[in-house]
């Protein structure tokens, strides 16, 4: 069941490729303008924080890269499941809430990595130097690390979508929890070019893991030796992101009432 949810997902997904191609175009010109930025931020140095040019044009362009896949904005199905009842006939299948949307989260990213993801990352590579992962190692670890930045992305936009339990206003309450995580996640900025204490503050939340991890991996910042660690920490956010959203939502489960159910 698991493997047929991500692939009707992932069909799903496929079927809408002018979306897929409005968002890409969007995506293209935001990512240009915000590399243009980023270059000119560096003046005369060649580095900083560990950061060459190439490589901070490529952070920018992998963060554009990342946004269809890990859904930074605009993603609302457990939210509408919950406000329209659906969650109901949800609760009754043979799988677990959390499981289930997960597993058509995973086949939504797939196609979102596919169909802008790639496709991105090409089209920045013409307009811009783009640097590649160093070694073998930090190709599979890039790998991983994608695929846990979009489990603890979702655990994260779960956990805030559970709050159409108690709010009316669920919609302005994600639109927060997406600023903030917009913000901490390093997607703005690289953290190494942050100020040490905010840097030092950012790390210590779940944020990173979504975006600046693998994005620190695939440039090789991370060394090879350090790479088992920075995967074990973003695992670790995953599963503290997954138990609080298991307990919220059985505390939202046992409130819920369904009219005419």
């Amino acid at each position: 069941m698991h493997l047929a949810l991500i692939r009707l997902s992932f069909r799903r997904q496929m079927t809408y490729r002018a979306a897929a191609l409005a968002g890409l175009a969007t995506n293209a010109f935001f990512g240009v303008l915000h590399a243009y930025i980023m270059t000119a931020l560096f003046g005369a140095r060649d580095s900083v924080a560990g950061y060459t040019i190439p490589g901070v044009v490529t952070y920018v362009a992998l963060t554009q890269a990342l946004i269809g896949i890990i859904a930074t904005w605009g993603w609302w199905d457990v939210v509408n499941s919950i406000r329209t009842g659906d969650i109901g006939g949800d609760l009754a299948r043979p799988i677990d809430y959390f499981t289930y949307w997960c597993m058509r989260d995973i086949g939504r990213g797939l196609a979102q990595f596919l169909l802008r993801g790639v496709t991105i990352m090409i089209l920045m590579a013409i307009f811009f130097p783009i640097v590649l992962p160093p070694s073998a190692a930090h190709w599979l670890a890039t790998i991983l690390s994608l695929a846990l930045a979009l489990l603890c992305s979702f655990a994260w936009r779960f956990l805030y979508s559970l709050t159409a339990f108690w709010s009316q206003d669920a919609v302005g309450v994600s639109r927060f929890a997406m600023s903030l995580a917009t913000f901490l996640s390093g997607f703005l900025m690289p953290i190494a070019l942050m100020p040490d204490w905010a840097g030092s503050l950012m790390r210590l939340t779940p944020f990173p893991a979504m975006v600046n991890t693998p994005i620190e991996i695939y440039l090789g910042i991370v060394p090879v030796e350090v790479l088992p660690f920075a995967l074990v920490q973003q695992a670790f956010w995953f599963v503290v992101l997954a138990a609080c959203a298991q307990s919220v939502l059985a505390l939202g489960v046992r409130k819920l009432v369904i009219q005419g159910g």
